[in-house]
C-alpha cells in the first residue's frame, strides 16, 4: 500500500541504527497503539543498535502522501522534495558531473534565501533520517537527498528533448547523458579537463557584470485590435542603478556612455542575448542581424514574451514590462445583489428577518477587474480570438479559452435568487470553483447585505436611542456599537463585539438587551462566561440594567428538566459558565434561547473541543461573540469564533486554512488578510481604547521591563536544570519531547521566581531571590505614595509562598485570588480592593484573575513571571487599564536577565504581528524548536548572576 501512496518504488531492507533495549527496539515515540497490544519483554539500558528495516526506495516523492498516517521521517522528506521542486521550477539548477565516476548530474544552486532554507531543513532533519548505516552528518544526508530529487525532478521536466548534440567529445558525452541515461563514458584525463571546465564556467557565471541587458517591450501606439506593431527594445542596464539604461542603438554608436561601467558593452550586448535566447528562442531572429537592437513582433509574440518574462528576470536579465501586465485586470464574473424590500409583490414581513438565509435575487455579469463588459464588447472580445486586445483604450489579456466558459455560463443561468449567506461566500472566492468558470472578481449589492458587501454598515448605521430601562449613560463609541448590534439583531445575523478590554462589551450588551425588551416579553438571552465573570455580569446587571430578571445556572443545586425550563422561561438573563453549560449541554439545548452569547469567547478557540461542540448546540435566533483577543496562537480560532456566531459563513475549517491560514500564517500573505478582514468586517467590531478617535478620557499606560539578576543559589539549581533538560531531550520525539521541553522550562521559570518554588520544601523566602528582593523594592515605593498595585503570578504555589511573606514584610493585608478561591470570596475581595480604605496589594494567579475583572482602583501591574503570551498579559494588565481608570498605569514586565526570561521575552515581540495582521501565542512554539537552539535560548549568560 504504502509503495502506491508513494507514487511507486521498490521494497528493500536497511540496516538503521535505532534506540534499542536488549530484546528489541525501543517502540516509536508517534506510534500508535491499541489497548490490546501485547509488547515484548524489553530489558536493559537504552542504546543504539543496528536492524534490518523493510523500506520502500523511491527517488520522487509525491507532493503530498494521504490516506494514510505519516511518521515525522515521511513528512519531512516531502518537505525536501517540494524544496527541490521550487528550485527546478525557478531554474536554480546547474548542470555538474559527479566527483568519482562519469555521471552526468544536475545540482541546485543554492543561494541567499534558498540557503537559510537548506539550513532550516538540516536543523529540522529527525533523527531517524541519519538511522541508516554510513550516512554521515545531516547536512551530508541532506544535500544527498536534495541532489537525488533534483536531478530526477529535472530529468522528469526535460523529458521528451531531443539529443543536445551528436558529436563523440567527452562534452557531447556528459550534454546528452543530462537528458538521458546519467552515465557517460571518459577516461580519468578527460574528466579531470570537464571538471575544470565546469568549474571555470561556474565561476564565471557567478561573477556579476555591472551591466545586463535589459528588454522593454512596447505595445502599438495606436489600433484597437492590432496585429502588429508591437517592439521588444534592447538595453544595456547599470546593475547598480538600475535607472541608468542605453538603447541597444547607442551601445553600436560606442558613444562612451556606459565607459563607467563596462570598457566593452558590445561584447556584453551580445553575450547577454545568446544567454537570453535559451530561454527565448525568438531572440534567434534578432540575432542573425549585425547589430541587432530591436525585435518586432505581433499580438500572439506579444503575449509570448510576456510568459517568459518571469524567467528572463530570474536569470537575471533586466525586464521593463507595461504597467497594465504588471497590475492585470482580470476577467472574471461581478455578482450583483437585490434585496427584497418590505412591500415589493411576494415579500412576507418576516422574510426582511431571515437574515443570511433570506433569498435575494442576484444577476452575473463579465468584468475585467472591476469594470463591467457590455455586451458589443464581449462580442469584440469573443470575435478577436487572440490573448491580447485593446479595451477601453487599454491592453488587457483574455484567455479565450475562458471567456468562451463565462459566456456560456451567462447563457444558461446568470440570473435568479440565491440565499445571502452563498452571496457572503461568493465574496472571498477569487478562484474559479466547480460551479463557477471564472474567479468573482466583485460583489456588490444594494440594502442591508449590500452595507455588509461594502464594510460601510456601521458607518450607515442609525442610531438607537438607548432605551429609558438603561441606567447607565453611553460613550459615543458604545452607542455605536449598541446601534451595530441591534442592526445585525434585527437581520438575525451573528456578531462578534471584539472591542479592547476595558471598553465596556458588557454594558453594551445588557444596553442590546433592554433596547430589545422595551416592547414587551421575549425568550431568554443565555451568556456563557468564565466562572471568574459570573459575578461581575450579575453586578453590572444590577447596576446598568436593573429591570432585567437575572438567574444564575451554577453551582450543585442548579435546576433540571421541567424545572429548569419554566425557571428560565420566567426570566431575561440567564448566567451560566463555560463548563455547566458543557456538563448541563442536553437540557440547555431544550431551551428556545432569543439569544447565547459567549463572554471571554477565546474559550471556544478550539471548535473540536466539547465546550465548544456544546455551546454551538443551543438553538437562538441571534448569537453574540464578545472577546477582546478575536486571535490569540492562529486564525483557526478566528474561525471558531465566526462559525459559532453564523455557522458556515467562512466555509469549512479545511476550506478556510486552504485559503487564509495556511497563506498568512505562513506565508505573511497580506492580499489574503485583506480578503479575511473584508469578510470578517461585517460581522467584527474592533474598537481599541488606544485610538483618540474611541475614548479621549483614558490615561497613558507606560510599560517597562524590570530586569532582575539571579542569585547565586539560583543559577546554580539553573544550570542543573538546563544539563538535565538537554540531555534528556537530546534522543526523544515528537510528544514525549514536547512535555519534556515544556516541563523543562516551567521549572526553570519556578527557578527564576524563587529556589523554594521548584524544590517545595517550604524553606524560608527572604534573601534567597533576586526576583523576590526587587519586587520588595517596588512595593515600597508603591505602598509609600499610597497607590495600590496588582501582582500577577501563573503558578498558585508562589503565591503561596510570597503572600504571607509580603504581609509580614510590610505589616499590611495582602489579597490573594486563585482558581480555588470560592466565587463570594471573589467577589468580596474585589469590592475589598476597590473601595478607598481596603488592601493596597493584590496577588493574582494570572488564569483566575487575568479576565473579567475591575480593578481599576490599582495604577500599578506588576508581572512577576511571564507567560509569554502577549494577548494574555495584555489581557491581565487590563484588569486595571480600563475605563473607570483616572491615573496613569504603571506596568513592570519581571524578566530575569541573561536567562531564557530574557531571550524568550525578545521572541515574543514577533508574535504579536499575527494578531495585528487580521483584526497572540502560547508555549507550543517553543517546543519546536531544535536542541541546538534551546541549548542556545536556555544556556546561562555571566551576566545573570547579582553580587
Amino acid at each position: 500500500m504504502l509503495v502506491e501512496l508513494l507514487g511507486g518504488g521498490k521494497a528493500d531492507t536497511v540496516v538503521v541504527r535505532l534506540p534499542s533495549y536488549s530484546s528489541a527496539p525501543a517502540a516509536s515515540p508517534e506510534l500508535v497503539r491499541g489497548s490490546l497490544t501485547v509488547e515484548p519483554a524489553l530489558e536493559g539500558a537504552l542504546r543504539l543498535r543496528g536492524w534490518v528495516v523493510p523500506v520502500v526506495v523511491v527517488d520522487v516523492l509525491p507532493e503530498s502522501v494521504v490516506d494514510c498516517r505519516t511518521g515525522a521521517s515521511l513528512r519531512y522528506l516531502v518537505d525536501v522534495a517540494e524544496f527541490a521542486r521550487d528550485l527546478v521550477a525557478r531554474g536554480r539548477v546547474l548542470p555538474s558531473v559527479d566527483s568519482e565516476a562519469p555521471v552526468a548530474r544536475w545540482v541546485p544552486a543554492l543561494s541567499g534565501v534558498d540557503s537559510v532554507r537548506f539550513a532550516s531543513l538540516r536543523e529540522a532533519m529527525p533523527p531517524v533520517c541519519r538511522g541508516a548505516e554510513g550516512v554521515g552528518s545531516p547536512e551530508a544526508a541532506l544535500r544527498g537527498v536534495l541532489h537525488v530529487l533534483l536531478d530526477n525532478e529535472v530529468r522528469g521536466a526535460l523529458r521528451g528533448v531531443g539529443s543536445l548534440t551528436r558529436g563523440r567529445t567527452p562534452v557531447d558525452l556528459w550534454l546528452r547523458a543530462l537528458v538521458g541515461e546519467p552515465v557517460f563514458e571518459a577516461d580519468a584525463v578527460d574528466l579531470v579537463e570537464l571538471r575544470a571546465k565546469l568549474g571555470a564556467w561556474r565561476a564565471s557565471a557567478e561573477r556579476e557584470n555591472a551591466v545586463r541587458v535589459c528588454f522593454r517591450l512596447s505595445s502599438p501606439d495606436q489600433g484597437g485590435f492590432a496585429n502588429e506593431g508591437w517592439r521588444l527594445e534592447f538595453l544595456l542596464q547599470a546593475v547598480d542603478e538600475p535607472s541608468v539604461v542605453v538603447l541597444a542603438e547607442q551601445v553600436w554608436r560606442d558613444d562612451g556612455v556606459l565607459w563607467r561601467w563596462v570598457d566593452h558593452p558590445q561584447e556584453v550586448l551580445l553575450a547577454d542575448l545568446g544567454r537570453a535566447s535559451r530561454l527565448y528562442p525568438e531572440l534567434d531572429v534578432a540575432l542573425r542581424e549585425r547589430h541587432p537592437t530591436r525585435l518586432d513582433l505581433d499580438a500572439a509574440g506579444a503575449y509570448e514574451f510576456l510568459t517568459r518574462a518571469a524567467l528572463l528576470a530570474q536569470a537575471g536579465f533586466g525586464v521593463l514590462l507595461p504597467t497594465w501586465w504588471r497590475e492585470p485586470r482580470r476577467l472574471g464574473l461581478r455578482l450583483t445583489t437585490t434585496t427584497a424590500k418590505r412591500g415589493d409583490p411576494g415579500v412576507v414581513e418576516s422574510e426582511s428577518k431571515l437574515g443570511l438565509k433570506a433569498l435575494v435575487g442576484y444577476r452575473w455579469d463579465l468584468a475585467l477587474g472591476e469594470e463591467l463588459l457590455t455586451e458589443e464588447e464581449l462580442a469584440e472580445l469573443a470575435a478577436a480570438k487572440m490573448p491580447l486586445v485593446k479595451v477601453r483604450g487599454q491592453w488587457v489579456h483574455v484567455d479565450q479559452q475562458r471567456l468562451t466558459a463565462g459566456l456560456a455560463f451567462l447563457k444558461r443561468g446568470g440570473t435568479g435568487r440565491m440565499p445571502a449567506e452563498q452571496v457572503l461566500l461568493q465574496s472571498w472566492s477569487e478562484e474559479a470553483d466547480d460551479g463557477l468558470p471564472l474567479p468573482v472578481t466583485g460583489v456588490h449589492g444594494d440594502g442591508w447585505l449590500g452595507d455588509l458587501l461594502s464594510g460601510e454598515a456601521e458607518q450607515r448605521l442609525e442610531l438607537v436611542e438607548p432605551p429609558a430601562g438603561l441606567h447607565a449613560t453611553l460613550r459615543p463609541y458604545q452607542v455605536r456599537g449598541l446601534a451595530w448590534l441591534a442592526f445585525l439583531d434585527e437581520l438575525g445575523l451573528g456578531a462578534c463585539l471584539a472591542d479592547d478590554m476595558g471598553l465596556g462589551k458588557t454594558v453594551q450588551l445588557l444596553a442590546l438587551e433592554v433596547w430589545k425588551r422595551q416592547d414587551g416579553k421575549r425568550a431568554p438571552t443565555l451568556v456563557v462566561c468564565p466562572m471568574s465573570v459570573v459575578g461581575n455580569w450579575q453586578r453590572e446587571a444590577s447596576r446598568f440594567a436593573p429591570g432585567l430578571d437575572v438567574h444564575v445556572h451554577h453551582g450543585a443545586d442548579r435546576l433540571s428538566g421541567a424545572e429548569l425550563r419554566a425557571t428560565v422561561a420566567a426570566h431575561d438573563l440567564v448566567i451560566t459558565t463555560y463548563a455547566i453549560a458543557t456538563r448541563d449541554a442536553l437540557p440547555l439545548a431544550e431551551v428556545e434561547w432569543d439569544r447565547v452569547v459567549l463572554d471571554e469567547a477565546q474559550n471556544i478557540k478550539n471548535a473540536s473541543t466539547r465546550q465548544s461542540r456544546a455551546v454551538r448546540g443551543f438553538p437562538a435566533r441571534h448569537r453574540v461573540v464578545l472577546t477582546g483577543t478575536p486571535v490569540e496562537n492562529r486564525l483557526a480560532e478566528l474561525w471558531s469564533l465566526m462559525d459559532f456566531a453564523n455557522p458556515g459563513i467562512l466555509a469549512t475549517l479545511n476550506a478556510f486554512r486552504a485559503r487564509f491560514a495556511v497563506p498568512i500564517e505562513r506565508y505573511r500573505d497580506e492580499d489574503a488578510a485583506v480578503r479575511l478582514r473584508k469578510i470578517t468586517r461585517p460581522f467584527v467590531l474592533r474598537r481599541l481604547k488606544t485610538d483618540p478617535r474611541v475614548i479621549t478620557d483614558l490615561p497613558d499606560k507606560l510599560e517597562m521591563k524590570q530586569l532582575c539578576t539571579l542569585t547565586t543559589e539560583q543559577a546554580t539549581l539553573y544550570r542543573a536544570v538546563v544539563n538535565d533538560m538537554l540531555e534528556r531531550i537530546e534522543d526523544a520525539q515528537g510528544l514525549q519531547r514536547k512535555g519534556m521541553v515544556i516541563a523543562g522550562m516551567s521549572k526553570l521559570k519556578q527557578v527564576c521566581n524563587h529556589p523554594a518554588q521548584l524544590l517545595g520544601d517550604g524553606s524560608r523566602v527572604a534573601g534567597r531571590s533576586g526576583k523576590v528582593d526587587r519586587l520588595e523594592e517596588v512595593l515600597e515605593e508603591i505602598i509609600a505614595d499610597g497607590d495600590k498595585v496588582l501582582c500577577f503570578t501563573q503558578f498558585t504555589r508562589f503565591g503561596d509562598m510570597i503572600v504571607p511573606h509580603l504581609a509580614a514584610r510590610f505589616d499590611t493585608e495582602v489579597l490573594f485570588l486563585h482558581g480555588g478561591t470560592p466565587k463570594g470570596a471573589r467577589d468580596r475581595m474585589v469590592e475589598r480592593f476597590q473601595s478607598a480604605t481596603g488592601p493596597s496589594i493584590f496577588v493574582l494567579s494570572l488564569k483566575a484573575g487575568g479576565t473579567g475583572l475591575n480593578l481599576t482602583a490599582a495604577n500599578h501591574v506588576i508581572h512577576l513571571d511571564r507567560w509569554w503570551n502577549p494577548a494574555v498579559e495584555d489581557q491581565a494588565t487590563d484588569r486595571a487599564f480600563r475605563i473607570g481608570q483616572r491615573n496613569h498605569v504603571q506596568v513592570r514586565k519581571f524578566v530575569c536577565i541573561g536567562t531564557l526570561e530574557e531571550k524568550i521575552d525578545l521572541m515574543i515581540e514577533e508574535k504579536r504581528s499575527l494578531a495585528q495582521l487580521v483584526v497572540g501565542a502560547g508555549e507550543n512554539w517553543l517546543t519546536e524548536l531544535s536542541t541546538g537552539q534551546l541549548r542556545e535560548l536556555l544556556t546561562l549568560s555571566p551576566e545573570a548572576v547579582g553580587g
